[in-house]
């Protein structure tokens, strides 16, 4: 355990060898008025909130979040987190790596020999410490640190899981791939359904040639293909289902009381301070659009492999589906599924001063649609009048807005439209005309 007070030079604790952490350190590290300092300090407080816990029980005192939920962690409200400020200054996330920034000599290699470690450890130290005093003329603000003390309170407290489901849902996944995979090697004749060109070889001699089998491309070749690629494309999609290893992902970070903790890193954008996610990435869930949710949901727990495969006949797409229904609330509550709307379009206008935009919003307008209108110089109609441009508006918003021409365009799914490099510089022309500021 190394350790700096105000300061003053690093000292080690060599706990494997019978030494102990002084009393006053002890006492500072429970002590709320005391600021405590780390690099990703999350990691610092966690661990000693475990280790004080168990060794110092009359020094650990925990935090109690909510009545249902006590949160066995030290009050995050007195520790800093250099990292943070870090990104705060559109530093580098890593300790070596915001050393370099800084031109600090920061340890690289993890030692063999524990004397030597412990000269990391201490060199660990000094380099935070540096870190921290070359940072300090820029002062977090402390606002900043407000919200990163209710993130911190959101990571303790966790999101409970149901791993009942997590757990069947992941047999029946693997039992699903197992039988698509079986169908396709039965129609295909390829050894390995899995591999990307295995299969773009046999598309080509039935004559479907692709550069790709993304799901963008292998969409695109169902509309026209013929028995058997379709079924063997329609499988692909299926078998490609990723998301549904977020399931693995909560049984990895689940808790012993089976809340997954640790899913949001506070600042993980450094240039907008957006939150970033971690390990099962609550912010990028599948949708779900199944009519009966809890009836699906009680079939998955119940394992029954055949009746989801009768009642949905997509398993894998039934399980993605119910990602969101494995996170669970507590007794007498329930979870709020809510997003921004149009963020990025709401805010470029107003940061840009685009007045018509403004108004658009302000009038309760659909954007992709008014966008369009104002790009083509007619009346667009979100499933009525000239609905079908609605859809170049929206591509174009999410293209354009950001500075973004022909190559953003494909990337937001212009290909999609079926429409050449020029024409697609035609819309990006016809948005910028319309939108100058």
């Amino acid at each position: 355990f190394a350790y700096s007070i105000d300061g003053q030079p690093v000292q080690v604790v060599d706990m494997a060898n019978g030494e102990e952490i002084p009393e006053n350190v002890l006492v500072a590290l429970v002590d709320e008025n005391v600021i405590k300092r780390a690099f990703n300090v999350n990691f610092e407080r966690v661990c000693l909130s475990k280790y004080l816990r168990k060794n110092y029980p009359q020094y650990f005192q925990s935090y109690s979040i909510d009545e249902d939920t006590v949160g066995d962690f030290l009050n995050p409200e007195s520790w800093h987190c250099s990292m943070i400020h870090a990104r705060t200054l559109g530093l580098p996330s890593s300790l070596a790596e915001v050393g370099k920034v800084l031109q600090l000599h920061s340890p690289t290699d993890y030692p063999d020999k524990w004397e030597i470690f412990k000269a990391y450890n201490k060199r660990d130290v000094e380099a935070e410490l540096e870190i921290d005093r070359r940072l300090s003329r820029f002062p977090v603000p402390d606002f900043l640190w407000k919200e990163f003390y209710l993130d911190q309170e959101i990571n303790d407290r966790g999101i409970l899981v149901d791993m009942q489901l997590a757990d069947k849902a992941i047999n029946l996944d693997a039992k699903a791939k197992e039988e698509l995979t079986a169908e396709v090697q039965k129609l295909t004749g390829v050894e390995n359904p899995n591999s990307v060109y295995q299969l773009l070889d046999w598309l080509e001699k039935q004559g479907y040639k692709s550069d790709s089998l993304g799901k963008a491309q292998v969409q695109e070749l169902i509309k026209t293909a013929k028995e058997p690629v379709k079924s063997v494309l329609q499988m692909r999609l299926q078998l490609s289902k990723s998301s549904v290893k977020k399931y693995t992902a909560m049984k990895n970070t689940a808790c012993s009381d089976n809340r997954a903790r640790g899913m949001f890193s506070f600042y993980g954008a450094s240039r907008t301070g957006r939150w970033a996610g971690r390990n099962v990435q609550l912010q990028n869930l599948p949708q779900n659009h199944l009519p009966d949710l809890s009836e699906a949901r009680e079939l998955v727990k119940y394992g029954s492999f055949e009746d989801i495969q009768m009642l949905y006949d997509d398993v894998p797409d039934t399980l993605s589906q119910l990602i969101r229904t494995a996170f669970i609330p507590r007794q007498g509550m329930k979870f709020i599924v809510a997003d921004f709307s149009a963020i990025e379009a709401r805010v470029i206008a107003w940061l840009a001063g685009e007045e018509w935009r403004m108004k658009a919003f302000a009038n309760g307008e659909d954007i992709y649609c008014a966008s369009a209108s104002k790009m083509f110089g007619v009346p667009v109609v979100k499933h009525g009048e000239n609905g079908h441009l609605r859809q170049k508006g929206k591509i174009s918003e999410l293209a354009c807005g950001f500075g973004g021409s022909v190559g953003a365009m494909k990337a937001m799914g212009a290909d999609s439209l079926g429409l050449s490099d020029t024409e697609l510089k035609q819309i990006v022309t016809a948005w910028r005309e319309a939108s100058p500021h």
